[in-house]
This record gives structure tokens, sequence and C-alpha cells, in this order.
């Protein structure tokens, strides 16, 4: 059964209040429509303002100029160009420059965004174990942990190091100055000379960006916990902002959430935990370092089931059954914020049993096996001379200036320039008068719209060009085949 799409133009996200009309006797929705002074309008990362929330008419301008086309592949489900979309339109004026715009659109750190997105997902179920098992271990009810609980607890600390070395991986990928990252490079090659400024500024904008990013996928919960760990990952822990509400971890607790390899010296010779991670990694790891790049070939379930989390994209996740926040869930299921709706997942009827988005279910730690470790150490591998293809959308020059013109356009609308919506756009339609496009451009645009969507490099069979112009000739009054 395929859902009707509605349409783009209609407002989703309502920000306001309800209160109750006596004289009516009913609800009475009051919006926002001034959200300068509102409780909540922005929040704080790292010392910068976001937009928390947004009113009616900054949404019309978001779905009808900035939102990812209905046209663009997967465009019915979230991905992360969908999210960073979003942190883009709410990030503050002076993060938009051409230089920062195009870095984020860069195909590595498009992956960087996916390996934190992964790592933060079994990061808050840890720390939720964590928080869990320090209530069990307390008290007057005390519960006496085992052998066994602690080699489980060592376990998912290994698993937990493995997808850091993920992170490590793509991150290292960017600072290594080569192909396109070396045009973002802070060094100056012909002068030699370091903006270390610039580039102090340039990492402080990109920290937010991310702390945003991976706070909207995973469902606007934990952010502290996640701001605090993005600050550890990428500063160390002698540089961590001071904050009230940050969490506090015993050294057991901390020794099981930053792994075996985190260290801590003097502040001038202290690396950052990304950077640890990838200075010892054991023999049984090291085919971890090319998940993504090269197919795996050996008989470790756990590297195997490693590289299929990693190489199925956010679009496709149901079809592995595995949740990385809301990426791949369906748009109908959330506003314009990517806030949850949840009268649209009720009319949904999901179950225990039907739950593809993991919405219903909660998120769970799957409890390894007992000597799970030793036994990856007596496991095979063999060659690995399969490459794999990394599809990649590149971020045209039209599509950044969009982006740096975003003050503009939002007060070129406010200042009377009409949003239109689908009643408007349809008398548009329906009172012009030209006869539209040549039939050989229809069917040029057809074939570049089915090979976006069906990533086959622009091949389309005959049999597809022969339909469509068959369906072009029965519009235009000729009925032949």
């Amino acid at each position: 059964m395929q859902r009707i799409h509605k349409d783009n133009y209609v407002p989703k996200y309502k920000s306001g209040k309800w209160s109750w009309d006596s004289e009516k006797d009913c609800l009475n929705f009051q919006p926002h429509n001034d959200l300068e002074n509102a409780r909540e309008r922005y929040i704080t990362t790292n010392g910068v303002k976001f937009l928390r929330t947004i009113d009616q008419e900054e949404e019309l301008i978001y779905r009808q100029e900035f939102m990812r086309p209905p046209s663009s592949f997967a465009a019915d489900v979230v991905s992360i160009s969908d999210i960073r979309d979003l942190v883009l339109y709410v990030m503050p004026d002076e993060f938009l420059s051409y230089k920062f715009i195009d870095f984020l659109h860069q195909p590595q750190v498009e992956e960087l965004i996916h390996s934190l997105i992964i790592y933060f997902e079994y990061y808050l179920r840890m720390v939720e174990f964590v928080m869990i098992r320090r209530d069990e271990i307390s008290g007057q009810m005390a519960q006496m942990q085992s052998e066994q609980t602690n080699d489980m607890k060592c376990t998912l600390s290994v698993y937990l190091s493995q997808y850091r070395m993920l992170v490590a991986r793509n991150y290292c990928e960017i600072l290594q100055d080569q192909d396109n990252m070396a045009k973002f490079y802070h060094l100056n090659m012909i002068v030699k000379l370091s903006d270390t400024t610039g580039d102090k500024h340039f990492h402080e904008k990109f920290l937010a960006v991310l702390v945003q990013i991976i706070w909207i996928c995973m469902y606007r919960r934990a952010y502290f916990v996640i701001e605090m760990e993005m600050n550890r990952l990428f500063r160390s822990e002698h540089f961590l902002p001071a904050h009230d509400k940050y969490p506090v971890f015993s050294a057991t607790e901390r020794s099981f959430l930053y792994g075996r390899n985190n260290k801590n010296v003097n502040y001038r010779s202290q690396e950052s935990p990304l950077v640890q991670e990838l200075k010892l990694v054991p023999a049984e790891d090291l085919p971890i370092l090319w998940i993504g790049k090269r197919k795996y070939r050996g008989n470790d379930i756990r590297i195997a089931e490693m590289e299929l989390e990693y190489i199925v994209p956010g679009t496709q996740l149901c079809l592995i059954d595995i949740a990385h926040g809301i990426l791949g869930h369906p748009k109908y299921l959330y506003n314009t914020l990517l806030q949850l709706d949840w009268p649209s997942v009720r009319y949904s009827n999901f179950s225990e049993e039907f739950d593809p988005y993991h919405i219903i279910r909660q998120p769970n730690l799957q409890i390894p096996k007992l000597d799970e470790l030793k036994m990856r150490k007596m496991s095979e591998k063999y060659d690995q001379f399969y490459d794999l293809l990394h599809v990649f959308d590149p971020c045209s020059h039209f599509h950044i200036c969009k982006w740096l013109r975003r003050k503009a356009t939002i007060k070129l609308y406010r200042s009377g320039r009409l949003l239109t919506n689908v009643v408007s756009r349809c008398e548009k339609e329906l009172a012009s008068k030209s006869t539209g496009p040549r039939f050989d451009q229809i069917v040029s645009n057809y074939i570049a719209d089915m090979s976006k969507k069906r990533k086959d490099d622009g091949k389309v069979d005959a049999d597809t060009i022969s339909y469509a112009g068959s369906a072009y000739s029965r519009k235009s009054g000729i009925y032949h085949r």
C-alpha cells in the first residue's frame, strides 16, 4: 500500500501553547508569533546558541527553500542530509561561510558523522547500563557482582572501543590533508604559515555542529551526555568545559566507558582519546580499520556484524533490523524539526512483534557469549582484495550559495514575498499558458531522475524509454506504441 504524500508546504510543526477557552468551552491553541522572548527559544552548545524551536513562518520558509527536495534519493525517509540541513538552518549566522558549508558536505565528513551516530547509539546504551548497574549494587538491597558479570562488562567495553576505532579512523582521514581535504588544511603550503586562530574557530564550530547533529539523531535525549563525550573525544578530558549537569562517573565506570587505551597524562603531552585508540590496536581488531574500504574475508562474526552495520546505508537499516537513532525512519512519523509525532506512531499500529524502526522496543544490549574475546583471537582472516565503492552526491556551488543567502532569504519572505501553498501553486499552474517542455527534455529528465534513484550511473533500458514515449504520446492525443 503506497502512502499518499502530503503537501510539502503545509506547516507540520506548531510552536505555541494550549489554553482553555471558557466562553467556547473548548481548548484554544495560541501560536508563538514572536519567539524572540519565548522560553527555550535557543539551546547553547559549547557557548554557541542554536535555535531550539521555530515559528510557522520560519517553518514554511525552510520547507519551501532549504528542505531536501522530493526528487532526491530516498526522500521519504530520514537521512543524514535531512539532519544536516536542519542544523544548517538553526545554526547562528556567523557559522555560514563558504568554506565551512563546503566542508560539511564532503564525503569524509559524512562518513565521520555516520560513524559518530553508530558510536553514540551504543555509548548511550552503555551509559544507561552504568546508571542502572549503579543503583543495583548500592543501597540496602545491593546485589553482588559475579565473575560472569565482570566478563560481560569487559566484552561490552571492548565492543565500544571498536566503534571508537571507526570514529578515529574517519577523523584521521580528515586530518591527513589528502584528496579534497587539502583545501581545508590550516597550513598554507606556499608560505608555510599556520593559521592557528582560524583553525581553532573552525574546529569549535565543527564540534558544535556535530553535537547538534548527534543530539537530533538520538531523539533529542541525553543532551549533556552527548556534549560531554563529544568534547572528550576530540579535546581530551583536560579541556572539557565545566558544567554542573555533566554526569560524574567513578573510576570503575570510567574504565568501562572509556576503554582500555584511555590514559591521562600532563596536558602538554596529552593526546585525544581518538588518537589513543589507533596507537594500540590488537591484532584481531586490525580488520576493523578496513571496514567500508575493503570487503572483510574471515570467520570473525563480530567484525562481520560491524561491517554490515557500517556499510548498509542509514536509509535501509530496517532491512537488517538495526536502529541508529532516527535514521531510516519514515518522514511521516516526524514533524519539520524531526521530532517524533506520537499520533502518527499510534496510527501506524506498531507493536513489539511489528516494529521495524525500533520505536516501540526499548534500546537493548545483547548479552555477549562467554569467552567471546578469546574465541575472536583464534579466528581466521584472509587477504582483502574486494574494494567497496561509496556512492556520494556532491554538493553544488548553487546549493552552497543558497545557504549563504539564508538570512537574506528569510528577510525577503518576511518582507512580503508570497509563501506558496498547494492552492496557490495549483492556481498558478492553471493560469499558466505555457506548453511545457519538449518530448526529448521530458525523457532526459525522467532518465536522470530514475538513474539517481536506482544508483545505476544513468543506464536505463530501451523499454523504459519506449514506455515514457508512449505515455507522452497518449497525453498528446496520439495513440500509438
